[in-house]
């Protein structure tokens, strides 16, 4: 990664999981207060943001301002790598797990959750900020999986078919959707 490139985690919490990657609280950088992102970085300046599970805890409106601002921080093919729980997943107790309000995992309570997205919801809140989005991973209105090759240095989302401990022997246990969303 050259020098001049800003990567960001938003979210991180307390997993460190991109080295080289600038990791970020909500309460430093908070993707609808277009404050903190004056503060740290220049408008155009920033290579890659990632955002694991992070965006479903806005509604689809707020949704489009955190785009929004991400794209003025964002260089010209700059990105915004976005992972959510997939609403098309056919698993009730992942369903039970990630829907609006709750009740969550024992690790990542849903009680703020506002949204459950599909693919043509994430990519609609993305497009409507200006985005051309690229489906990495998702579950269609059928169920069905579909998968991208993507690489994970270029932002590794651990909730993803290759790395989740609860994917296994050929069996989905856990999905995330995950798109690419890219600055014109």
């Amino acid at each position: 990664m050259a020098d001049q490139e800003k990567n960001i985690v938003i979210g991180a919490g307390e997993y460190h999981n991109n080295p080289g990657w600038i990791h970020t609280q909500e309460e430093e950088l908070n993707l609808l207060e277009e404050e903190g992102w004056r503060k740290k970085f220049a408008p155009g300046s920033v290579s890659a943001i990632l955002a694991e599970h992070v965006w479903e805890h806005l509604s689809f409106e707020e949704g489009i301002i955190a785009a929004e601002i991400c794209y003025r921080y964002l260089r010209p093919g700059g990105y915004v790598r976005c992972a959510v729980p997939d609403a098309n997943f056919r698993n009730e107790e992942y369903q039970i797990g990630v829907q609006v309000g709750g009740p969550g995992f024992p690790d990542h309570p849903a009680a703020s959750h506002k949204i459950v997205h599909d693919y043509k919801s994430l990519s609609k809140m993305f497009q409507a900020a200006g985005y051309d989005v690229k489906l990495l991973e998702f579950c269609d209105e059928l169920g069905d999986f579909h998968y991208k090759q993507w690489d994970e240095k270029a932002g590794f989302i651990y909730r993803s078919k290759r790395f989740d401990h609860r994917n296994q022997n050929g069996q989905l246990g856990f999905v995330s959707l995950i798109v690419d969303a890219i600055k014109r």
